[in-house]
């Protein structure tokens, strides 16, 4: 299977038509159509059914094509990747990092970095919380975490980052969100959203307010629901401050409580270049 194979079948599922998918690709029609027939004949099955000059998708076509779609971005961004890298960089940091991380120093930290090491490219990569397979696979060369994801898997370093507590997150319309501090007594007759892959310290705060047996409770499969909820007028929800949703119709106040996370930088063991220490003391620096 070539990239003019599947440009063929993506054109032709998008158009249904050969004439137009040919034009499109800049073929003949005869070639459009050779191009699928050898597909075809590779995968062992038919994508489309003809009709004159018409194609529809057959049930594995359609399926195929689905994940065909997925992978030719994939190979478009592996493509573009490559030659930004190839035309500027000598080297590559990559640094994993889950979604809605407040980490607002970033930005700041790669521009102090590009001034020392142009010619190293730093390349943020998201994953979903507590996910840190990339860098266990070496898809990654810093990991940012909390350090009870961490601290266990061998082969590693770990560098301290800061420092962050937990916060009441609500509506922005919300009668909390006037307020600079959240105190437990401010969640009475409220509901709580809990659950969701909370971190050991989160579930420990939530257990303790459902235990005054003044906060009811809503368990939520996951974060994303749990601001859906919230969204929703089911109740509010408390995170850690590594996290950053006071956007989009929501805020964030700080809550009262002992509890505190460690934000730690992990760094493969034999990963000894100059570069990364570098950017590992300008990250510590700029935070």
């Amino acid at each position: 299977m070539n990239t003019k194979q599947i440009d063929a079948v993506l054109e032709l599922a998008k158009t249904l038509n050969f004439n137009r998918a040919a034009e499109k690709l800049c073929v003949s029609q005869p070639t459009l159509s050779y191009e699928i027939r050898e597909l075809e004949n590779e995968v062992g099955f038919k994508i489309f059914d003809r009709s004159g000059k018409g194609a529809i998708l057959t049930p594995a076509g359609n399926q195929f094509c689905q994940t065909l779609h997925n992978i030719r971005e994939q190979l478009k961004s592996a493509v573009e990747q490559g030659q930004n890298f190839s035309a500027k960089y000598s080297d590559n940091i990559t640094i994993a990092l889950p979604v809605r991380s407040m980490l607002k120093f970033l930005p700041q930290a790669i521009m102090d970095f590009g001034a020392k090491y142009p010619e190293v490219s730093i390349s943020p990569k998201f994953i979903n919380f507590y996910n840190i397979d990339e860098f266990l696979h070496n898809n990654a060369d810093i990991l940012i975490a909390m350090d009870f994801e961490v601290k266990h898997i061998p082969d590693i370093k770990i560098h301290p980052l800061y420092e962050c507590g937990i916060s009441l997150v609500m509506r922005d319309d919300d009668e909390l969100s006037t307020k600079n501090i959240i105190h437990q007594e401010d969640l009475y007759g409220r509901t709580l959203m809990v659950g969701g892959g909370s971190p050991p310290a989160l579930q420990r705060v939530q257990q303790r307010l459902i235990h005054t047996q003044k906060i009811s409770y809503f368990n939520s499969a996951d974060h994303d629901t749990t601001l859906i909820n919230v969204a929703a007028k089911k109740g509010v929800c408390l995170s850690p401050d590594f996290f950053d949703e006071d956007t989009n119709g929501f805020k964030r106040i700080p809550f009262a409580c002992p509890e505190k996370f460690k934000i730690v930088l992990c760094t493969h063991a034999n990963d000894k270049r100059e570069s990364l220490t570098y950017f590992i003391q300008l990250l510590q620096k700029t935070v």
